[in-house]
Formats: structure tokens, C-alpha cells, sequence
């Protein structure tokens, strides 16, 4: 889960909080939804929730296989968005080392990717979906 850092043990959280986070959906989030349904529009087809390179546990929202494409689209507090990015206050330590961390893999992913001959795009869950869908687009037609 964390990537190779050693980030202090989870601490205990109030049943509220541990509820509230139990629902944060991986996959299937609003702004992935409204973008797949954008691009689905235009008429492209993709693989959802899918690891781009076979054996690799890290999976992309969108995978385009053929054209070597991997779109994520992030969440603005779990991958340290520099917009809208917020510090938590209780755990603080903890939840510092862990969104670092999270940032952290994000880049190994795109590197490792990269460097497997694909393309990465990163969506913040705050992107327009036609504005997403565009930059997506924009990517796969120079692929073709």
C-alpha cells in the first residue's frame, strides 16, 4: 500500500470518520463517471479499472491498450492536488506521510509507464469532464 516508505501505523479513528472513509469509493467516482461518459460520447471505448502493464498492481481509471493510454483521474485531497489540496489536523504526521506517499507511487506509476512506451494523463476530480475529454482526445488521436 505504501511505497516503500515507512509511514507511522493507522491510528485509531472515531466511528464517524472511519465510516465517512470506508464509503470513498477506489473506482466509479462522479468525475470518473462524468468523463467516461463523455468520451463514451464520442465514440471511444476504453477498459476501466485495468493495470496498463500486465502484472503491475497499480490500475488506471481508463485504459486505451492499443493506443497506449492510461488516464487517472485523482482525487483533489488524496493526491495532493495544488489547488484544493487540505492538511488534516487530527493525525497530522500520519496523514502528511501518507498523501506524500500516495504522490510519491503516482509518479513511479507514470515513469514506470512512460517508460513502457505509454502515455499518462492525470485528471483532478475538479476538471470540466468535456474539458478532461478533450486533453484525453487530444492524446489519442496522436496515437492513431
Amino acid at each position: 500500500m505504501n511505497s516503500g516508505a515507512t509511514s507511522p501505523r493507522r491510528p485509531t479513528t472515531d466511528a464517524a470518520t472511519s465510516a465517512r472513509m470506508a464509503r470513498q469509493r477506489r473506482s466509479g467516482t462522479k468525475p470518473e463517471l462524468a468523463l467516461r461518459r463523455e468520451l463514451h460520447r464520442r465514440g471511444f471505448r476504453y477498459f476501466v479499472d485495468r493495470a496498463p502493464i500486465p502484472g503491475q498492481r497499480r490500475r488506471a481509471d481508463l485504459v486505451f491498450p492499443r493506443l497506449r493510454v492510461a488516464v487517472y483521474v485523482d482525487g483533489c485531497f488524496w493526491h495532493r492536488c495544488p489547488l484544493h489540496a487540505t492538511d488534516p489536523k487530527n493525525n497530522a504526521q500520519w496523514w502528511a506521510q501518507k498523501l506524500l506517499d500516495n504522490v510519491t507511487r503516482d509518479r513511479a506509476t507514470d515513469s514506470a509507464l512512460v517508460e513502457a512506451g505509454w502515455q499518462v494523463i492525470r485528471v483532478w476530480e475538479h476538471e470540466d469532464a468535456e474539458t478532461a475529454a478533450n486533453r484525453v482526445q487530444i492524446a489519442l488521436r496522436a496515437g492513431d
